[in-house]
This record gives C-alpha cells, structure tokens and sequence, in this order.
C-alpha cells in the first residue's frame, strides 16, 4: 500500500536569483528573516558566471529533450524543488494559485469538504487530521488517520500536499471522490463528496451534569480567542462548578489565538516557547490570572498543532488533567513569505516546547488517564451521542472528583 516516489528536482539558477530577490524587495516577514545569503547560488570570478550544476541541467533539458518545454515550467519547477529538496513535507512552494487557495481557506469561506489534512514522512501519504464539525467531509465519514491516496481516480502524495488539497476544493454542489485507507479495512475505498461552502463556527458551550461547564474548540481561528471568553463568561454567570474543554479532532489554527485562551486559564508563567535552528527563543507567558475550578481537556489522536500547545501547557501546569488518547504530534512552526508574482513559500522556521521543554514532534502528547473509544464509536466526535462518550463521561468523572 505505501509508496515511495522520487522527486525530480529541475531549475534554473537565473530563476531562484530572481525568485530570491523578489523576496526580498517584497517579503512582508523580511525582517524577521534578515538578509539573505545566496553563496552557492552562484559564483563570479573575473567578472564571469560560473554556472553550477542545477543550471547546467536546465541547459541540457532545453537543447536536447525531445519536446519543447516552457520556460515557466521551469521557473515553477526551480521553485518548488529547492523547497521539496528540504526534506520537510511542512516546506512546500505555492504556485499564486495554490497561495490565494490556501489564503482563502485560512482567512474565509471556501467551497470544499471540510478536511484538514497533513504530509505523513513515513509513507509519503497523505493523512487526515480531522475532519470539521458539520461539513461534508465529517458527514460522509471521513475520519481522522485516513489515509488519502487518490482524489477524482487520480494519485495524490505527501509531497504535492497543496495540489491534492486543490482538487478536493471546487464550486458549491459539484462532486468529489476520495480514496482512502483506513486501519481496520482491507481494501481502499472510495468516499464522493458533495462540496459546499465551509463557514466555521469554532467555539460552542453549554452546561451538561447539572453544573459543569462544557467548551467545545474545532480549531483557532481569528475570532477564536474572542469567542471562548464569551462562552467562559456565559458558564461563569450560570455558576458552574468545574469546566471540561474539548480540543477533540481539533487541528490546530493560529498561536497567538491559543496562547490568550492558554492566558485566560493558566497561572502566572510560561505557556509555550519556539526555537529556530540558532537557538533563539520566542516566549509567551501567561498573567496572574486564573480560573479556580476543577478543569479537565480532552484529547485524542485529532488534536495537533496548536491544540497541544493548550494541552501541553495546562499539563505540564498541572491545572488539568488531559483525557482521551494521545495527541497527534505536531510541534513544528510556519510561516508564510510571498513572492512578488503571487506565489508564495511556505517555511519551517522553528519548533515549539511544552513549557516543561519538551517537543512534542512526531510524538504526541499522552493524556493523564487514556480512554479508548469503543470500535464501533471510531468516527466524528461531533457524532458521537454524549450518552455514549466514554471519554466525556470519564471527563466529568475527573472533574467532579476535584470539586
């Protein structure tokens, strides 16, 4: 089933001279980078250019393969193959538009399925995190650690994550077939979606078991802060004894937005701290003050990115216990530079750690007490009836033994 595959790394050097130096004229994060280096690029001596190899490749592709081939292609593929040549599937190139595609997905409504999905290193294959609340992915059974491996009868890989997460988006109404592999089936399967516009609403709560309050957060997006303090505000006029927050199936989203929904919770002290490759430290810290209630975050294998910064703080805190299952394991950090053409790169810049120091990368979080849910419950968290949620109901057991 799993695969491997080469990536052919073609370009030309006048490209990534032009590529980088448009970045830098342009780049809107071009001061966190600083200057760019580009020994090795090229060299002159005399007054001459050298040309280096990946030129010298380029040059005999264009005398001598057997077709004509663009020079745009080359200029996209200089591109996207230094990004791939990296290694980490998290660093990719985005043509303009795969970047206004993803732009659109991270800062509005979008027509798709309603999946976020992440590069597996191990099998090169492409690995559902979770699928959102409500949307068609989530209604048509698409379950976190699917695995998709073709989209419209056609083979998609780790490594060209954002052109497969292109083919699952399209007009409202129109169909989508995904095939996927799944644990516990012997042969793949093809799931067909009906696209709709995804509009996410990101924080619900109520009040379950007479007095404790419930938070349910299906990523952190721009609001996302905003809304939980509204829902916390709610729970506290109704006098709620205990709190259960639920980062089930939640992908991740935007740092800034956890760390003050992290802030709101935690006690004085740090709450998260990235490192680059120069052991420089970005810190976030939390003020004085703190919820006094009994609280209780449940995890699963869903839960990523900045999901197990909150998890990862309030345990290593000890101001919650976690529930559920271990977490996903996503502890690295991107950022976005724009190219001057629309195109844009996308970069691993650093790693984060738990405020205890560890990083969590490709290992997870373990929950404090581990509740597995029964086979048959294997789907969507959204639906799952309460009464059947073992893990919500081993949640309230926790929270109520702290009261």
């Amino acid at each position: 089933m799993f695969r491997k595959r080469s990536i052919l790394i073609g370009a030309i050097v006048l490209v990534l001279i032009t590529i980088f130096t448009t970045f830098i004229a342009t780049s809107v994060l071009y001061l966190v980078v600083g200057n760019l280096p580009l020994y090795g690029i090229f060299n002159v001596q005399g007054g001459r250019t050298q040309y280096t190899k990946i030129n010298q490749v380029r040059e005999i592709i264009k005398k001598y393969y057997v077709e004509p081939v663009e020079e745009e292609k080359l200029m996209e593929g200089a591109a996207a193959g230094v990004a791939a040549a990296v290694g980490d599937p998290y660093t990719v190139y985005m043509n303009k538009k795969e970047y206004d595609d993803f732009m659109t997905q991270t800062h509005g409504s979008y027509a798709g399925i309603g999946v976020v999905v992440a590069p597996d290193p191990k099998d090169n294959l492409i690995t559902v995190v979770a699928p959102f609340e409500g949307t068609p992915g989530e209604k048509a059974g698409i379950l976190p650690g699917d695995k998709i491996i073709k989209v419209n009868g056609k083979d998609v890989w780790a490594d060209k994550l954002e052109e497969a997460v292109s083919m699952m988006k399209g007009p409202k109404n129109t169909e989508v077939t995904i095939t996927i592999v799944r644990e516990n089936l012997s042969q793949p399967k093809d799931i067909t979606i009906k696209r709709d516009i995804i509009v996410l609403q990101t924080v619900k709560h109520k009040v379950i078991d007479g007095n404790i309050g419930y938070i349910r957060i299906t990523m952190f997006d721009e609001k996302t802060s905003k809304d939980f303090d509204a829902a916390l505000d709610d729970l506290y006029s109704k006098n709620v004894s205990g709190l259960i927050i639920d980062v089930r199936d939640n992908p991740g989203g935007l740092l800034d937005e956890v760390v003050k929904i992290a802030d709101r919770l935690l006690p004085e002290g740090l709450i998260v701290y990235t490192e680059d490759k120069n052991k420089n430290r970005d810190t976030k810290y939390s003020d004085k003050e703190e919820i006094k209630i009994p609280l209780v975050v449940l995890v699963n294998g869903g839960s990523a990115s900045a999901s197990e910064i909150l998890s990862g703080a309030i345990k290593d805190h000890g101001k919650g216990k976690l529930v559920g299952t271990k977490t996903f394991g996503k502890g690295l950090v991107q950022i976005l530079f724009p190219l001057g053409d629309g195109s844009a790169v996308k970069v691993t810049i650093s790693k984060y750690y738990t405020p205890n120091g560890t990083s969590i990368q490709g290992v997870g979080i373990q929950p404090d007490i581990v509740v597995e849910l029964p086979e048959e419950l294997k789907r969507s968290i959204a639906q799952i009836k309460e009464e059947e949620d073992v893990q919500l109901k081993k949640a309230i057991e926790v929270v109520k033994q702290g009261m």
